[in-house]
């Protein structure tokens, strides 16, 4: 965590600097307010301490400018004795604390912890509402070259240009959520709110205040006002109870045609086909399904599984600080014929829980799967493929997870794959893989 120290005392400055570094943090120091405005932004990764008086521009005139051009940026004000009129003035501006000299200097580090932490997630939080407002970041994230894939990313983009409402069913782990925002990031509406609730995750009572009015403590505006322009995300809409269905249904038909609010529900009945019609009055259900997005599982999705395997498996490898696992032919047999009832989610909790068996030297893909109730030796997915397809995805995970480790070096791939340029230039343009992404 960065913290910025500015004030006009050098020795000050220098002080404050070493206790900081001494106690974790990366410190830079700024003589007066001018010069530390030529390198604190809006997206400042850190802290800022200041001096109150200073010469040119003081500290007061220094928070007005740091808190118009970032309201969130954490400024811990330093003021002498006598000062703490101006100080109390300054957290009515927006100032994270102040110390008034002399100052404890343990104060000062437990201040810049709790303003770090502050600032951290403030940052995470803006990163992920950039994350989610991004249609392009949101579409890559739904990985795979299976045509079940292709079709759902050409139904997103086609949905999300259209007005009308839309049902999105799949099961547990396939996606749901984040298909959602991918459909409001890809069209018209996308500057627009994206507001979500957890139907399940409320009474009655609580989820009608929150949606419809009256509000609640904490809450400005009913989430249906919250979201006017854009959409609103009812995650798990078997659960909205018949009084609230019928209060949705009256809106959705007051909004007229097209529909100022997009509404996207998401069904988790485990059946989505009889459960959510089931749960929901049917004119409330043909209004939500008049478009209608079904997330294919898991074992359905052929080579993407082995795909999905090995990105994760990288991201883990990274995070972990290993290197990822080579799947063998018989692990990469038991993974594609896996009945992966979890779908992406159990894939990314068995895909971590290998990276961790790799640090330790012990373990394997199969017992992973078994551990979690997937008798891979006799237990085969209903989807059962021909054994040429299992070979070409081995051979299409083979090829890219080489190009990955030789970050596209063709001739690396060639010596270890024991193939002629040509016959590698074939089952590249096969499997739909490019030496450019890779470099």
């Amino acid at each position: 965590m960065r913290i910025a120290i500015v004030d006009d005392e050098q020795d000050m400055r220098q002080s404050i600097s070493q206790w900081l570094a001494l106690s974790g943090f990366q410190t830079e120091t700024y003589g007066s307010a001018e010069e530390a405005l030529k390198n604190i932004g809006p997206d400042f990764s850190g802290v800022v301490v200041t001096d109150i008086k200073m010469p040119g521009m003081d500290g007061m005139a220094f928070l007005k400018r740091l808190m118009g051009m970032d309201s969130s940026l954490p400024v811990i004000m330093i003021t002498g004795h006598g000062d703490v009129p101006m100080a109390v003035e300054a957290m009515r501006l927006g100032a994270y604390d102040f110390l008034e000299k002399p100052f404890n200097p343990d104060r000062m580090t437990e201040l810049a912890k709790r303003a770090g932490q502050t600032r951290r997630l403030t940052l995470d939080n803006r990163a992920l509402r950039k994350e989610l407002s991004d249609g392009t970041v949101l579409m890559r994230k739904l990985i795979g070259s299976s045509p079940v894939m292709e079709r759902l990313r050409e139904d997103i983009l086609d949905l999300g240009q259209a007005d009308g409402h839309v049902l999105i069913t799949g099961e547990t782990g396939t996606g749901k959520t984040l298909v959602a925002h991918a459909l409001h990031a890809v069209g018209p509406r996308a500057g627009k709110p994206l507001v979500s609730v957890a139907c399940a995750a409320h009474d009655e009572t609580a989820l009608g205040a929150m949606l419809f009015g009256p509000v609640g403590e904490g809450q400005d505006l009913p989430l249906i006002e919250q979201a006017r322009g854009g959409s609103l995300l009812l995650e798990g809409v078997e659960a909205l109870p018949q009084a609230l269905q019928a209060r949705l249904l009256k809106t959705i038909e007051d909004m007229g045609t097209p529909a100022e609010t997009r509404i996207v529900a998401i069904c988790n009945a485990p059946d989505p086909d009889t459960g959510c019609e089931q749960a929901l009055r049917p004119d409330l259900f043909y209004r939500l399904a008049a478009m209608r997005i079904d997330l294919p599982p898991l074992r359905a999705r052929g080579e993407d599984i082995l795909t999905l395997f090995n990105r994760f498996g990288e991201q883990f490898a990274e995070e972990y600080g290993t290197d990822a696992p080579q799947v063998t032919a018989q692990e990469a047999a038991q993974l594609l014929q896996a009945p992966w009832p979890g779908n992406v989610r159990q894939l990314i909790n068995i895909s971590e829980r290998a990276i961790l068996q790799q640090r330790r030297g012990s373990g394997s893909i199969a017992s992973l799967l078994m551990s979690e109730g997937e008798e891979t030796g006799s237990q085969m997915s209903s989807e059962g493929k021909p054994l040429k397809e299992y070979v070409e995805a081995f051979e299409r995970m083979l090829i890219d997870n080489t190009m990955r480790r030789h970050r596209g070096s063709i001739a690396s791939v060639m010596e270890e794959l024991c193939l002629p340029r040509r016959t590698l230039n074939e089952k590249m343009a096969k499997y739909g893989l490019s030496r450019s992404d890779y470099l």
